[in-house]
């Protein structure tokens, strides 16, 4: 017995699909360039879609931008006996840091020095600034997009008038010292100065100068304060006579001027071999040269 013969598929009298003659041939039809137009991008696509920075803080607290950075900006302010301290905290970016620091540096350059504890206060508190100044410096410029504008930094300190406020200490340091100097030498032609201490008591001296040499109707030039009173002998003419000898004495006693009833101050070298008192009259400029 023979094995069946199992049925021939389906599709096996199934009619060919239809193609007209040359179908099989024909390329498929493409618009010329069409195969670059899916691959064109515009100029620049590449980088807008790259991923921007992003930055967490600290932010300007002036004006909102990044980056920032933390730091203080100082200023001093003297009023002759009171003082005031000023101080600005961050973050800062760039151009509102430089425009801080310019700024109150500026102004602590013409009003801080009013005091004594200002003068020695105020070059401190503006050197402090160097600090602050190094960090903003090196910072990138403000990132746009904030939510407010940057300072404007403004012209530097070297370029602002304020920086003629560096002058003052050294006017009233050189005024001083000339005073000081001009006080306590004189120029006036003369003998050479006889130099004592005035007191109304009698006050020991250490003068090297004989006040015995001066002689009673000589006029004296006095330089210095009532304790410490240096005098130069002058012409009675002169525009700096100040007083005139009516009266001289050996002795120190209180009241030994008391025989000279126009004195009105004395002079008394108490030390030494040869003690002194010179009874004097204060001369005015109506009167020089006539008493």
């Amino acid at each position: 017995m023979s094995n069946p013969v199992p049925p021939p598929p389906a599709d096996a009298f199934a009619a060919p699909a239809y193609a007209a003659p040359g179908a099989e041939t024909a390329p498929a039809y493409a618009a010329p360039g069409a195969e670059t137009i899916a691959s064109y991008a515009a100029p620049g696509a590449e980088a807008a879609a790259a991923p921007q920075p992003q930055f967490h803080g600290p932010f300007c607290r002036f004006c909102g931008s990044v980056p920032a950075v933390e730091a203080t900006v100082r200023g001093h302010q003297g009023f002759i006996v009171l003082m005031r301290f000023l101080k600005l905290r961050g973050p800062f970016c760039r151009d509102c840091g430089l425009a801080s620091v310019r700024r109150m540096t500026s102004n602590s350059l013409w009003q801080g020095w009013w005091g004594i504890g200002s003068m020695l206060i105020n070059p401190i508190t503006m050197l402090s600034n160097l600090g602050a100044w190094s960090k903003v410096r090196r910072l990138p410029a403000p990132l746009p997009g904030a939510p407010a504008t940057p300072m404007p930094v403004g012209r530097p300190l070297w370029k602002r008038v304020e920086i003629l406020g560096l002058l003052l200490p050294v006017l009233l340091i050189s005024a001083l010292v000339w005073n000081g100097g001009h006080s306590w030498s004189d120029t006036s032609s003369g003998p050479t100065p006889t130099r004592v201490y005035l007191s109304p008591y009698p006050t020991p001296t250490s003068s090297a100068v004989d006040p015995a040499n001066v002689k009673v109707g000589d006029c004296l030039h006095q330089v210095g304060g009532s304790t410490r009173t240096f005098i130069v002998v002058v012409d009675c003419g002169a525009s700096n006579a100040d007083s005139k000898v009516v009266g001289r004495s050996t002795t120190t006693t209180d009241d030994v001027c008391d025989a000279y009833p126009d004195s009105d101050s004395r002079l008394v070298r108490e030390s030494g071999s040869h003690p002194v008192t010179l009874c004097l009259v204060k001369l005015t400029h109506a009167t020089t040269g006539t008493t």
